[in-house]
């Protein structure tokens, strides 16, 4: 049986559960980070989006809020 939500369980969490499990996957891949080489089309997308932070780091909506307005539009 491969690995999938109902095998592993995720499907019984709930949302805020969900999330976290989310982040926290994240942050691991992100720690593995250096086995995954960019090609250079994505560093030249992550350089171009570098510099619009640069250019412009007021522009930037904190994460509280968009899970906010995530949740408010699915009604949770």
């Amino acid at each position: 049986m491969g690995v999938s939500v109902k095998t592993l369980g995720i499907d019984r969490l709930n949302v805020d559960e969900r999330l976290a499990l989310v982040e926290e996957i994240w942050a691991s891949i992100c720690i593995d980070a250096k086995d995954f080489p960019l090609t250079d089309l994505q560093r030249a997308e992550l350089d171009r989006r570098v510099a619009d932070d640069d250019a412009f780091p007021d522009d930037v909506v904190p994460w509280d809020e968009i899970k906010a307005a995530a949740r408010s539009r699915l009604g949770r």
